[in-house]
């Protein structure tokens, strides 16, 4: 299928893509906010085809203290990319959005044919309509210009390489990070909220895996969800991350703190019609090489 470029090529996901048809970038070579930039990016290399992975990210308290910038940076990157990619010819393209795009009240479990039924929740509405503008830019365009273009769906996405910041960052490196430095000070680890919200955790090698399976084989217009459809509570995961530390320390958590959206199931049935004998890495496996790799790249390369 020729080059792909991948932005946001240092990042969670965007490091999984391994192969002599990628060609990475990350902020430090291109600002996507720039659509200069971003042309001259696509210039320069030249590729066949893009998977737009980059963005402005981060977990419940920076979706929450940061809306504007989270907003402004995400709706810039996007329609640029998209923007840009169809300017200079080029026809195939993977958006990543995420399952906050969905409404914070609708029926479960959440499909592709949800997304715009209402507004998303309140923690994080600003960040969600930006990513949800990617879905309505590449819907118009399929239509007007042809291409083919579409978008998929994580859900929550963890592995080495993540943003480990501990007041920003997503729940898993969030806790990874909390779990070290409480075995290295030999001191508690306290939780926000009560443990009891349910999420589904995919690995971010397994994304990658699956993204690059959707390139080379489908071309809907339609949005896939890319899930296990597996239910983790957050207390499970604590339990999770508590045993690949072998953490003896106590754990506290804070129900004072907020838990955000109570669930939010997906439904993966056309990602398993299309690739139905994908192998998830289960989570226990997932987390164990996540601490492994924080513990070897702290802090040099832990992005705190």
């Amino acid at each position: 299928m020729g080059k792909i470029l991948i932005t946001g090529g240092t990042g969670l996901v965007g490091r999984c893509f391994d192969g002599d048809e990628y060609d990475k970038i990350g902020s430090s070579d291109y600002d996507l906010l720039d659509p200069a930039q971003v042309g001259k990016a696509l210039s320069d290399k030249n590729p066949d085809g893009v998977i737009h992975c980059a963005a402005r990210v981060g977990g419940l308290m920076g979706n929450m203290n940061y809306k504007g910038e989270f907003f402004y940076e995400n709706i810039l990157m996007n329609t640029n990319v998209i923007e840009e990619a169809r300017k200079r010819g080029i026809k195939r393209l993977i958006a990543f959005l995420s399952t906050c795009v969905f409404p914070a009240d609708v029926e479960y479990p959440l499909n592709a044919e949800k997304i715009h039924l209402g507004p998303p929740h309140i923690s994080n509405n600003a960040y969600a309509y930006a990513k949800r503008m990617s879905d309505v830019q590449i819907q118009a365009y399929r239509e007007q210009y042809g291409v083919d273009y579409f978008s998929v769906i994580p859900t929550n996405i963890y592995g080495p390489g993540d943003y480990y910041n501990l007041e920003n960052a997503h729940v898993v490196p969030t806790l990874i990070h909390k779990f070290f430095l409480a075995e290295r000070n030999n001191t508690p680890v306290t939780i926000w909220g009560s443990g009891k919200p349910l999420r589904e955790f995919i690995y971010s090698k397994d994304v990658a895996s699956i993204t690059k399976k959707l390139y080379d084989s489908y071309s809907g217009s339609e949005p896939v969800i890319i899930s296990t459809s597996e239910e983790v509570s957050i207390m499970d995961l604590v339990d999770i991350i508590k045993g690949a530390f072998n953490f003896k320390g106590e754990v506290i958590f804070d129900r004072d703190k907020p838990d955000g959206q109570f669930r939010k199931p997906s439904d993966n049935t056309k990602l398993k019609e299309l690739i139905p004998d994908f192998k998830f890495t289960p989570i226990e496996q997932g987390i164990k090489e996540s601490v492994e790799w924080f513990i070897n790249n702290y802090p040099e390369k832990t992005r705190l």
